[in-house]
């Protein structure tokens, strides 16, 4: 005769019922079902935000550049990207990393640009120092508005500080 003690351990095995697997997948189910809007909310949000930043770095790169390279930089912009051009608005488009062959610097798709063009930067990282080149701008607003909806807007400040608001 086996004992009880090993009968318990080899005896069959026991598992969940399916009443308990369908409670479970029914409250998986409910909490997937009222999380997805927070998250696509939260997701389209930051994706604006992250374009607007990217506006932000184009900006400041476009300042530092007029002050390692000791002269003015003028940024123009186009609904999708914008461009640096070196001493006037005028001049041909300045090519660094993260352009293309153009001197273009687009924006993520869904997301477009409006407001002040012709942003300059001087050699000090502020207004350019007079003469002005013709057609630039010391301060604006540039907004960034994603295609499903929202915007936010970037302020060029006349020393030069840009910021999201």
């Amino acid at each position: 005769m086996v004992p009880e003690r090993i009968r318990r351990i080899v005896g069959p095995a026991s598992g969940f019922s399916l009443t308990e697997l369908i409670v479970v997948i029914a409250v998986i189910g409910v909490t997937i079902a009222v999380a997805i809007p927070s998250l696509w909310t939260y997701y389209r949000a930051s994706a604006l935000r992250a374009g607007a930043e990217q506006t932000v770095v184009m900006l400041n790169t476009a300042r530092q550049l007029a002050i390692r390279l000791n002269t003015t930089m003028c940024v123009t912009i186009d609904s999708t990207g914008m461009q640096y051009h070196k001493d006037t608005c005028g001049a041909a488009a300045y090519v660094v990393t993260g352009t293309d062959a153009s001197g273009y610097l687009q924006l993520p798709s869904g997301l477009t640009l409006s407001g002040t063009s012709n942003i300059c930067f001087g050699y000090l990282g502020g207004p350019p120092p007079p003469p002005i080149p013709v057609g630039c701008n010391m301060s604006g607003t540039i907004t960034v508005t994603r295609s499903s909806g929202g915007s936010m807007n970037v302020i060029i400040a006349s020393p030069g500080r840009v910021r999201l608001q």
